[in-house]
């Protein structure tokens, strides 16, 4: 058994939580460390990580289970929303119990908490009893209270300036 995993909140408004999380894959990587990367948000679209993931399998594997970006209401979430995140959530507790992984990253889980999709309470719960040695880093806006409070690490993005701000749209290389 391993040194203790930490529990690494990326969130925030600003840019950089993805960004972040892949940084710390990387270092996983070639620290010997197998990660895993699971994406509640992303979808088909075609961005830069699925490059260096086929490039750095099987040590680094990452896996979209979304259906692409959603606009939610979290007052009154689309049923098929809801599914689509419950079903991408089994497919995360089974990868962090697996004991295939030191590292296992949920990509914007914090979001699809924010937006009703998936209970908090169930995901601390797993949180709580995951394998002791296993790194898990949540990236995405509005961390939930129960999620900072059970974290050993967390780390807020400001925006201070953006492209966006000016109209312009997603640059390769940077946004995606």
């Amino acid at each position: 058994m391993g040194a203790k995993g930490y529990v690494v909140v990326l969130t925030g408004n600003g840019k950089g939580k993805t960004t972040s999380a892949l940084g710390m894959a990387m270092r996983a990587v070639g620290q010997g460390i197998r990660v895993a990367m699971l994406q509640f948000l992303k979808g088909t679209w075609k961005y830069g990580e699925m490059e260096v993931a086929r490039r750095l399998a099987p040590d680094f594997v990452l896996r979209p289970l979304g259906e692409g970006f959603v606009r939610v209401d979290p007052e009154n979430p689309d049923p098929k929303d809801v599914a689509c995140a419950r079903k991408a959530w089994e497919v995360c507790k089974e990868t962090l119990f697996s004991g295939e992984y030191g590292m296992v990253i949920f990509d914007e889980l914090n979001s699809t908490i924010s937006y009703g999709l998936l209970p908090v309470e169930e995901v601390v719960a797993a949180l709580e009893q995951r394998p002791s040695d296993v790194h898990v880093v949540i990236t995405g806006r509005d961390a939930h209270p129960a999620i900072v409070e059970l974290a050993d690490l967390v780390t807020e993005m400001t925006e201070i300036k953006h492209p966006y701000g000016q109209g312009l749209h997603a640059r390769k290389g940077i946004e995606y």
